[in-house]
């Protein structure tokens, strides 16, 4: 089973295992991983873990983990095995360790979605803890300049609980995907882009956009008819007015071949 495939399937349970799909997703840029070792190293990390304070010792002074300030938006930040391997990643993977670890250990911890930062939380706590910063403890009015200063809104936006719901697993892999999108987008690698728009299509919340970007991914390859019969498959999906932009963009894939 490919690495999109895995994931699929992954996500589609009721309850999809962050650990796996996680690395379903640093699958899609080896595919030679074999989650096993990085599953274990997960057990390994949570072995003797009690409480919280053990949990973010054992991570951020005894391992070391750290946020990667030199190189944000290196690929390897969003792939869960080599955040493992370097103890180097971004917000949301920092998190999935964290959480991970935490659940193994019996420390309940839940992603918090903050626009521009994402932040964990023992779960129904209000304390807020941000492990990209070694995991210290924020204040209400730190998340909020930590927001402002992440997300550029200005001071007419406004802050409070609602933008520090709590992020079902979806929402974290979703989250995990759209940086990757962003980090191969600019780039300029469409071949990783595709694995990502894949795996994005196969959680809640895709829409039309997604499938578009698709078929231009598959074009920048030179797969111009596979990207041109993906759109008007899915045209015979959907209503006229959506099925429209569908079959226009699918003529200008198939215009390559003139």
């Amino acid at each position: 089973m490919d690495a999109v495939a895995r994931f699929a399937d992954l996500v589609e349970r009721p309850d999809p295992p962050l650990d796996r799909a996680a690395l379903a997703i640093a699958a899609g840029a080896d595919p030679t991983l074999d989650p096993g070792p990085w599953l274990a190293e997960l057990d390994r990390l949570a072995a003797g873990v009690r409480d919280l304070d053990d949990l973010l010792r054992r991570l951020f002074v005894e391992r070391r983990f750290a946020g990667n300030t030199r190189d944000y938006t290196d690929p390897r930040n969003s792939l869960l095995d080599h955040v493992l391997r370097r103890r180097l990643g971004i917000p949301i993977t920092l998190a999935v360790v964290a959480i991970e670890v935490g659940r193994r250990a019996g420390v309940a911890l839940e992603g918090v979605g903050m626009p521009g930062h994402f932040l964990v939380r023992p779960t129904g706590s209000p304390r807020h803890l941000d492990v990209f910063a070694g995991g210290a403890e924020l204040s209400m009015a730190e998340c909020e300049r930590l927001f402002r200063a992440s997300s550029g809104a200005g001071r007419r936006t406004p802050f409070g609980p609602h933008l520090l719901a709590a992020a079902p697993t979806t929402a974290i892999l979703t989250r995990m995907l759209l940086n990757l999108r962003g980090v191969y987008r600019a780039r300029r690698q469409p071949h990783d882009l595709e694995w990502v728009l894949r795996m994005r299509l196969a959680l809640p919340g895709a829409d039309l956009t997604d499938l578009l970007e698709l078929a231009e991914t598959l074009g920048d390859q030179g797969r111009w008819v596979e990207g041109a019969r993906l759109l008007e498959e899915r045209a015979e999906t959907v209503t006229p007015a959506r099925a429209m932009p569908l079959r226009t963009a699918a003529r200008a894939l198939r215009a390559h071949l003139n």
